[in-house]
């Protein structure tokens, strides 16, 4: 079967198109014929043992995608072969003709959601779920600030957000990523490169119930004082550190919470596929794709993952 990989920890130039031997399964898993696979910047951090992350080699990236089951292990319940599935922290590596999966971080996927959509659920798609509501335990009526809402994780989170009846503020860098935001229905857009930009809700009155924070190294101090009363900021992602004023926490009973798609468990991330079904199905949550690159172009999406002013999600479309 075809894969990338890679021998070393380097550059995205390490990464190589190659044929390699189709994985076995053992009687726990499932054999995925992979369709498309989500490139996430994590894969970066592996390829590149960054960030406190290490791999063994041949390594073969990505751990987001799309496919069809071809073959059940003996002792695996709830699949059978044909079934559309995504998946994430897959065993043996997306970028591949075929990866094995764990049935417990594989789940079904609507006939309605295209395969490269489905790549896009994985890592983004569980992780803004689990940010709004299973971390930042979102609910109908409040306001949400969703800072730095047009990369995969975010663009998934506005619709989610809009979806469960949420008042949805959302931040874009550049014209192109406003203009997503409205066609994702957002209720107000702000840019995060304007001064001030947060100031209409720097008092506890009027402050956000909720903001999830894309960028903590950066953001985390305004976002404190753009908290309403026992406000909740959900860090998804940080690139740093960051001083804050705690005071501005005390004020408003306000708490900050730490999110890793990884500490999820088995029966959480079940439930968390079982409510993106319908969503999915009906249209109410549709994945953003920005580009979509064949699977020897694997390196140029890892170089255009890390790119700022990100607007949805890189692909990689196995029939390509």
């Amino acid at each position: 079967m075809r894969a990338i990989c890679s021998h070393e920890y380097g550059g995205s130039d390490v990464l190589q198109l190659e044929e390699v031997e189709q994985p076995p399964i053992n009687d726990h898993q499932l054999l995925v014929a992979v369709k498309a696979a989500g490139i996430n910047p994590v894969d970066t951090y592996i390829r590149g043992g960054t960030n406190n992350y290490t791999t063994t080699f041949p390594h073969i990236p990505g751990m987001d995608g799309a496919g069809e089951v071809v073959q059940v292990g003996a002792d695996v319940k709830g699949f059978c072969t044909g079934d559309r599935v995504f998946f994430h922290r897959c065993v043996t590596g997306s970028a591949a003709d075929f990866t094995v999966c764990d049935p417990n971080t594989t789940y079904k996927l609507p006939d309605s959601v295209s395969w490269v959509e489905g790549a896009c659920m994985g890592v983004p798609g569980l992780t803004a779920y689990r940010a709004l509501f299973n971390r930042g335990h979102a609910v109908a009526g409040e306001s949400v600030l969703i800072h730095g809402a047009t990369g995969a994780v975010g663009t998934i989170a506005v619709q989610l957000a809009k979806a469960a009846g949420l008042n949805v503020t959302a931040s874009a860098g550049t014209e192109e990523g406003e203009r997503l935001l409205r066609q994702l229905g957002a209720d107000q857009i702000v840019n995060h490169r304007s001064e001030d930009y947060l100031k209409p809700w720097n008092n506890m009155d009027d402050g956000f119930d909720l903001i999830l924070e894309m960028l903590a190294d950066v953001n985390l101090d305004r976002d404190l004082k753009a908290l309403g009363r026992r406000g909740r900021v959900v860090v998804v992602g940080s690139r740093g550190n960051i001083e804050i004023t705690p005071r501005d926490l005390m004020a408003r009973d306000a708490a900050v919470m730490g999110m890793a798609l990884f500490n999820g468990t088995p029966a959480e991330f079940r439930q968390i596929s079982q409510a993106l079904f319908p969503l999915l199905d009906s249209g109410m949550v549709k994945p953003v794709v920005r580009q979509t690159f064949a699977l020897g172009d694997l390196a140029k999406a890892h170089d255009a993952v890390l790119q700022s002013g990100a607007a949805g999600n890189y692909v990689i479309d196995l029939s390509l």
